[in-house]
């Protein structure tokens, strides 16, 4: 019996041996394509042009290109969601030589980041993060090894308030980022999730959002910087210089004019924004115009909807003309997820997907996004080229356009993280939280605070009750565009830092953040159940044994982010009543906001002495509150949108055109009898402080300029309180007559400085031309003679100093801008 199975056993041995010698061979083999200062990707033995990393990048984009057959090119067209999404592998494997991507493919997003609410996605890859670095590693490896021309991935992932990835540094939600309105933050912000994702092995960041967020409604608010496309920009710059400073890619999103779908709608009305020509180039255009041309970002996301009955996706204007020709954009455009889908689908411009794609491939769309397989948007791309519907010089371009990133990004000189066990050392580290808890602490915005009710007197005996659906809840401090699994701390766990033997808290939830039967019951409101009743019950026995009530309320991440509009920007169930019982036990009430956008608290506001704005804050979110509440921290933030009292009176906005925000008049012209409420809630800029400042010495230089010259505004400001604080200083110009009718004011400089009692800071504005310009009645950017009024203040309506300039122009000198 041993004798028969001698020969099976031998044959057995000699298969395995030879098996392992051409494994040997083939690993030897791909060991060869590394050379000292250059790899040879297209595995031919010599340095080719696109290989010589002592080429122009033009050069080295040609040879590559001419060397693609008509799949690498249609591959690099394409993104590869990653794992969880569509790919089924952690690693490559076997069956990845038989599929699409065995050409290559454009970019994989969001491999291996484990979302925490993506149950399919969390991988063992994820963390630590030296084990995601060498992940990214193997997945790269075989891309350039076992691929015929080895072009690299360019490995994308989300990353609007910290990178999208398991435990990575957690930032405050956008719309809190905004609320800072300080740039050097921002920066070091775009630093820490370049640098993040640069050591994890992503080579491309989707981020900032520059969308102006117009209209409260809308879901999306919370990511977004602002309202105001002057303080957009100026934020958006920085974070992208501080992410490509970190050798990644930045990818601006959502061009173009996304954020006003009408009415406020999102979810299936991704469509038809009610935005004029001049309006959308003020406005809508202006952050990404001034962000791509400023900050030169890599990457461009296009959006889903329309303008003016065109998909913007689809739109040779939007993609060529205006971003490539007169922007300057030398990135690749993604597309957002479904976007040319909805060319056909939604549009109805064209009659199916195939149509869908001929449209956005030959307007200017480089790479298709969906959470689909990649083979779905490439086979029918191939085929569209081989038809001749989409020329292969269109193809063409497209592709260098791709191509030119990754040598950009030096995917061709060095694919792999050269060190994954430094990620460990990289990614969230205790530097990168303790700022994460300083962006936290400068996006708190305090609304109200009659008779210095805050901060509370952390040695003054008291007994504080802490109530509200969201005081110990920590959800809202993760999203889908940011880091997951990070440990968050409740309004309520920072609060009990500060207790004492002097200082005790209690707590009771009083009720939910909606009740049955929302949001139907903001047309049709319900009477407390009997659980309710009781919730609420509860809360105001505990609060009358107590000395003061802290109430956090306001809206959950099932409340507000993307496709979750609102009819009603009221606080959401019954938590306005929760409030008014409270208030009406007599003790002082404090409000604590948790929101992703304005909300219509004008109860409280009328009734309750003190506000503490805190919108989405981090993980970091209770102990940052908890130190304003105790005068730790002085809150200096900002709003960075219009709080309305009414979302009847929507929209209200800043800027805003003249008489387009005028109360109405009681008689006189048009004055009938007042029927309707006047005026925000809080306005634009607006912010308080647990102490004063004054403002003083307005100076402009000269107070004639050309057009083409710049104006320097300087003042003082003094902190006049006794404690230390922030004050966020705005400039604001007004254009006094001009061919078109433009702003009342715009917002044309800000700077954030941190003073002591008594402490004076000069503050110096440069005003360029294209602070000056305006779109004139050809349609040109230009900057015209006249009067222009300074204003400079704590808000756009308070202001502190005014003074004028004037702009004349050389006999028949051009004031257009380039």
């Amino acid at each position: 019996m041993e004798k028969k199975c001698l020969p099976v056993l031998l044959l057995a041995t000699m298969i395995l041996l030879n098996s392992h010698n051409s494994f040997a061979q083939k690993q030897s083999s791909k060991r060869k394509i590394y050379h000292k200062g250059w790899i040879d990707f297209n595995k031919n033995g010599k340095k080719d042009l696109f290989e010589d990393t002592a080429q122009p990048m033009d050069v080295r984009v040609e040879d590559l290109l001419s060397q693609m057959t008509l799949e690498e090119k249609t591959n690099q067209a394409a993104t590869l969601y990653g794992f969880g999404r569509v790919l089924k592998d952690e690693l490559p494997t076997h069956e990845w030589k038989d599929a699409i991507w065995k050409d290559g493919i454009a970019n994989i997003d969001e491999h291996l980041n484990s979302l925490a609410n993506h149950p399919r996605a969390q991988s063992q890859y994820s963390f630590p993060y030296s084990k995601h670095a060498a992940a990214i590693n193997t997945v790269q490896k075989w891309f350039v090894e076992e691929t015929r021309l080895g072009i690299p991935v360019d490995f994308t992932n989300e990353g609007i308030h910290g990178l999208c990835h398991d435990r990575a540094t957690p930032l405050c939600a956008p719309i809190g980022i905004g609320s800072t309105w300080n740039k050097n933050l921002v920066r070091q912000a775009g630093h820490i999730v370049g640098r993040e994702a640069k050591a994890l092995g992503y080579t491309n960041v989707y981020a900032p959002i520059l969308d102006p967020a117009r209209d409260p409604r809308w879901g999306r608010v919370v990511e977004c910087y602002s309202e105001d496309p002057f303080l957009i920009a100026e934020l958006g710059k920085q974070m992208v210089t501080g992410i490509q400073n970190e050798g990644v890619a930045s990818t601006l999103k959502h061009y173009a004019v996304y954020s006003v779908p009408k009415g406020g709608r999102d979810g299936n009305a991704r469509t038809d924004p009610h935005v004029a020509p001049r309006e959308m180039h003020q406005l809508y255009l202006y952050p990404f115009r001034r962000v791509v041309q400023e900050a030169k970002p890599l990457g461009i996301m296009s959006s889903y909807n329309d303008w003016d009955g065109i998909p913007v996706s689809g739109s040779h204007y939007f993609l060529r003309e205006l971003l490539r020709e007169q922007y300057g954009f030398n990135g690749y455009v993604v597309s957002d997820s479904e976007a040319v889908e909805f060319i056909a689908t939604k549009h109805h411009v064209a009659a199916d997907f195939k149509e869908a794609i001929e449209q956005a491939v030959g307007a200017g769309l480089n790479v298709w996004t969906n959470f689909r397989k990649p083979e779905d948007f490439i086979l029918n791309l191939r085929e569209s080229v081989k038809e001749g519907k989409v020329p292969l010089e269109t193809l063409n371009r497209n592709v260098s356009e791709v191509l030119r990133v990754k040598f950009q990004l030096g995917l061709f000189d060095q694919p792999y993280v050269q060190d994954p066990k430094q990620a460990d050392k990289l990614v969230h580290t205790k530097e990168a939280a303790e700022f994460a808890l300083q962006l936290n602490r400068e996006s708190l915005v305090l609304l109200k605070n009659s008779d210095n009710t805050l901060p509370l007197n952390k040695n003054k005996k008291s007994r504080i009750l802490v109530t509200g659906p969201l005081a110990n809840e920590t959800k809202f401090t993760v999203s889908r565009y940011g880091p997951s699994n990070n440990k968050g701390v409740s309004v309520l766990e920072g609060l009990k830092q500060y207790q004492t033997n002097q200082v005790q808290f209690d707590y009771v939830k009083g009720c939910d953040i909606v009740n049955e039967g929302w949001p139907n019951t903001e047309l049709l409101p319900l009477a407390l159940t009997a659980k309710e009743e009781e919730q609420i019950a509860k809360a105001v026995a505990r609060a009358k044994q107590s000395d003061m009530v802290i109430a956090v309320v306001g809206e959950d991440e099932e409340r507000v982010g993307e496709s979750l509009s609102r009819t009603s920007l009221d606080l959401p169930g019954h938590q306005e009543k929760l409030l008014q019982a409270l208030h009406a036990t007599g003790k002082p009430v404090i409000v604590i906001l948790i929101n992703g956008r304005p909300l219509t608290v004008n109860w409280a506001d009328a009734h309750l002495p003190a506000i503490l704005e805190a919108w989405f804050p981090g993980p970091s979110a209770g102990t940052a509150i908890a130190e304003a509440i105790f005068g730790d921290y002085n809150p200096g933030g900002k709003l960075p949108v219009t709080f309305p009292k009414s979302v009847g009176q929507l929209e209200m906005n800043f800027p805003f055109k003249p008489g387009s925000h005028a109360d109405q008049p009681a008689s006189g012209n048009n004055g009938y009898g007042k029927t309707r409420v006047n005026g925000p809630l809080y306005p634009f800029g607006y912010g308080l402080s647990y102490t004063t400042f004054e403002y003083e010495k307005l100076v402009i230089i000269p107070n004639k300029q050309e057009s083409t010259g710049e104006v320097t505004v300087q003042l003082e400001v003094r902190n006049a309180g006794k404690v230390k604080g922030d004050e966020v200083v705005q400039l604001y110009v007004r254009d006094m007559i001009s061919s078109v009718t433009t702003y009342e004011s715009q917002l044309r400089g800000f700077e954030r400085v941190t003073l002591a009692p008594g402490e004076r800071r000069t503050i110096t504005f440069l005003l360029r031309p294209n602070d000056l310009s305006l779109y004139d009645r050809d349609m040109n950017w230009v900057v015209e003679p006249g009067d222009f009024e300074i204003r400079v203040g704590s808000s756009s309506q308070d202001i502190r100093l005014k003074g004028k300039f004037t702009v004349t122009n050389k006999p028949n000198s051009s004031s257009m801008l380039k």
